[in-house]
């Protein structure tokens, strides 16, 4: 934080914040004091790189290579991820991995490679190992889809932890994902991305993306191949992207290029070599499954963000139910709270609480809290007196707690590096359950203060225990919310057992997706916050985490109706449903049109429980780019205006003020429009209409998509395969939000004479659906319906 933030946070809080404003800012001083003091320059340092090849140590998966100057270990495990570490640097510890490292393949083995280098063979890639300490990945087939030139430190003279670079280079015409929750992309284009969570996602001055989830998590996608790459280190740090460019036959292709510095941590890394969905299949084995939201998650949620009451609740709830709104849950933000006291509602406001939750949810809605971790420093509050006894508040390098500014002044924060501490605050939960709670969203969780422009609220030199290797802030920070994420939920598991816990957060880091979502805070208003939406939900699939959403509307600036619609036509169509603002207050046209919107996602609520389950299973996100089974299709790879929704579904929103018609990309087959029935033949390139009641959705021919039906009831939605072809789809029942495993359904579709004929296949045999059937896009055909 420099002087010019200082200013800016200033002007942020006003005259009437002026008090709390000067706290902030006597709160970031005394940061950049203790950092001074606790941090010193880093005065002359050494360079270093890895020598020149000297011996080869043969092991299990693979082995070591030692250099003249440092050592490379490389393992290939049972999943089929390969690892390498340098300076001795093993898979564990991790705060990305789920458990302990896969189990190394016997198969895999150091063996002689050309030029005096050496090579781990596996079954969906090579590893190639130089003299000199690069590092190749190859197909089987020996194409090279990555080559990590030998590392290079910066080690300081007298001592301490070593910041380094990696220089990678990847075919000309490779293009890069992922790297978190991003507003620009998906495609990430030439740019330099900082590796440090924030609590504003916002692009900020000379065009940095900060993100409020951010990983070294990079999905790489060429003509020879799909890779995933995940630099194993959570200090802060940056990736710089060059995209490649082909000669246009001279055969002098430029690389791509990816340089990733980091101010210290192990140099680690992981890749994973095949398909885009087998490549999220093995990352969710090594980070860990999705978890699954419960079924009404997957529904409307409204927030209420101000510090309303319980008459402000019911006002909300009666207006959507009035204007046949379909709303499911009511996300109540942190100002419904004590902020004196942490997890203790305001009596106030919400004097009979539970009363209000119990009818709420007879009437199918549930009352999801706030919880920022910040502590109010007042002796007397439960939970800072407990906490002061237990120590679990971040201390600073000289073991003194440290102090940030909340709502309420001065706060501290717990330590959610230490499993101890992630105990203790996940039994807190219990209080706003006994509340009539049913979920619960993290906010400030990067940690940032709650006032001013978002500057962090903990000195880099404040310590963590970091699961017992101990470290500062620096290390800490990325995967500060990840601790308080896996608190809740594992602190919801002991207290609900019957229920699946349901945590959003804000912030996050590799392996979020285990414990819940995100949402995606305070995206700037306007239709580049409303593109950035879409991006920051693709690009976080590709990471892994596939339960994402936005506020529609954004969390700054007015909305317009048009802005507000298009808005919602998306959201709707994305995991997360979350809308501010009610739909009525931009008039009865797009009230109409919204409700339009709403019904159609209380009738997809099916498919999108279907999409969760399977995403829990092989890690492939809900929301994909259009390129997802098709990587080698170029025009398919630059196409960011439009994503697949699961299997079924093409959906392609309008992202620009006056649009009511819009270009789409349509991949390999034969494509509905959901609403005309009109069959379009991809891959092609199609201008349709987009009136401001819809935006344009397509539906893969032979796709079997449960829904809802009018009265409620599952039924599928079957769109007629082309002529002379099959299709069919995967359907998981809803069992409710327990933990039952329901058995996936498998259903084929065909042509049988001038009938369209679905059945329903599984270990007996086939037979029929097990629910009521209704084919569409026969209108153009002259068979009859079923």
């Amino acid at each position: 934080m420099d002087g010019r933030d200082l200013v800016r946070s200033m002007k942020t809080v006003g005259s009437a914040g002026m008090a709390h404003g000067w706290r902030t800012v006597r709160a970031a001083w005394r940061g950049r004091r203790a950092d001074a003091a606790a941090l010193p320059p880093r005065g002359a340092e050494r360079a270093r790189v890895p020598g020149t090849m000297r011996e080869v140590e043969s092991g299990p998966g693979g082995g070591v290579v030692r250099f003249g100057r440092s050592e490379l270990r490389v393992l290939v495990a049972v999943n089929g991820a390969v690892f390498w570490g340098w300076d001795g640097a093993g898979p564990e510890p991790s705060h990305a991995l789920a458990g302990r490292c896969p189990e190394p393949d016997p198969r895999a083995v150091l063996e002689p490679d050309k030029d005096g280098g050496w090579r781990v063979v596996a079954e969906r890639a090579t590893v190639a190992v130089s003299r000199n300490g690069a590092v190749e990945v190859r197909t089987p087939g020996g194409v090279v889809l990555r080559r990590e030139l030998p590392p290079r430190w910066w080690e300081p003279v007298d001592g301490g932890p070593a910041r380094w670079t990696q220089r990678s280079e990847v075919a000309a015409d490779a293009r890069f994902f992922g790297l978190g929750g991003r507003s620009v992309g998906p495609r990430l284009r030439d740019g330099t991305y900082r590796l440090w969570n924030t609590g504003q996602g916002l692009p900020r001055a000379g065009g940095a993306d900060a993100a409020s989830v951010t990983m070294p998590v990079q999905m790489v996608v060429a003509d020879a191949g799909t890779h995933l790459v995940f630099h194993d280190t959570s200090w802060d740090g940056t990736v710089a992207l060059r995209e490649g460019e082909e000669g246009a036959g001279s055969g002098h292709d430029r690389p791509g290029r990816s340089v990733l510095r980091m101010e210290g941590g192990p140099l680690r890394c992981w890749v994973m070599v095949g398909t885009p969905a087998r490549v999220l299949l093995a990352w969710a084995s090594l980070t860990g499954a999705p978890a699954l939201p419960p079924a009404w998650a997957l529904g409307h949620h409204h927030v209420r963000s101000g510090f309303g009451d319980e008459q402000d609740v019911r006002r909300v709830v009666a207006g959507h139910r009035e204007r046949g709104l379909p709303l499911d849950a009511v996300h109540l933000g942190v100002g419904h709270a004590d902020a004196r006291q942490a997890f203790t509602v305001d009596e106030e406001r919400f004097p009979k609480l539970p009363v209000l939750a119990d009818e709420l949810r007879r009437e199918g809605v549930r009352l999801v809290s706030a919880v920022e971790p910040a502590v109010a420093a007042v002796p007397g509050g439960a939970v800072y007196d407990a906490g002061t006894r237990g120590g679990v508040f971040v201390p600073d390098a000289a073991g003194t707690v440290v102090r940030g500014v909340g709502r309420a002044g001065d706060v501290v924060f717990p330590d959610f590096t230490h499993a101890r501490v992630r105990a203790w605050w996940g039994g807190l939960y219990e209080e706003r359950l006994g509340q009539g709670f049913a979920g619960f969203w993290h906010d400030l969780d990067e940690p940032t203060s709650f006032t001013a422009f978002g500057e962090p609220t903990l000195p880099r030199s404040a310590r963590h225990a970091l699961e017992g290797g101990g470290g500062d802030h620096r290390e800490a920070h990325n995967v500060y919310a990840l601790g308080m994420a896996r608190s809740a939920y594992e602190g919801l598991r002991a207290l609900t057992a019957d229920e699946r816990p349901f945590v959003l957060s804000r912030s996050g880091w590799a392996g979020l997706q285990r414990y819940g979502g995100t949402w995606s805070g305070e995206v700037v208003a306007g239709w580049a916050g409303l593109r950035s939406s879409l991006a920051r939900v693709l690009g976080l699939g590709l990471c892994g985490v596939p339960y994402s959403g936005t506020d529609v509307g954004g969390a700054e600036g007015s909305q317009s109706p048009e802005l507000y619609l298009r808005w919602l036509q998306l959201a709707a169509h994305l995991p997360l449903l979350r809308t501010q603002g009610e739909p009525w207050e931009f008039g009865d046209e797009v009230l109409e049109h919204a409700r339009v919107v709403l019904v159609e996602r209380w009738r997809l609520l099916p498919y999108f429980v279907t999409l969760a389950h399977l995403a829990r299973r092989t890690g492939a996100p809900y929301v994909r780019p259009l390129w997802w089974s098709a990587p080698e299709d170029r025009a398919l790879r630059d196409c960011e205006d439009a994503f697949l929704l699961g299997d079924c579904l093409l959906v392609a929103p309008v992202l620009r003020p006056g649009a009511d018609r819009r270009a789409v990309r349509l991949p390999r087959g034969c494509w509905y429009d959901v609403v005309t029935e009109r069959a379009y033949e991809g891959p092609a390139r199609v201008v349709v209409d987009a009136p401001p009641a819809r935006i344009p959705v397509f539906a893969r021919a032979g796709a079997v998509v449960p829904v809802r039906g009018e009265d409620g009831a599952p039924e599928l939605e079957v769109w007629a395969p082309a002529r002379g072809r099959t299709g069919g789809g995967l359907v998981v029942p809803d069992a409710g939000d327990g933990w039952v495993e329901p058995e996936i359904e498998r259903y084929a579709s065909r042509w049988e004479g001038r009938r369209v004929v679905v059945e329903r296949s599984g270990e007996d045999g086939v037979s029929e659906p097990s629910c009521p059937v209704r084919v569409r896009g026969l209108a153009e055909r002259s068979a009859p319906q079923m």
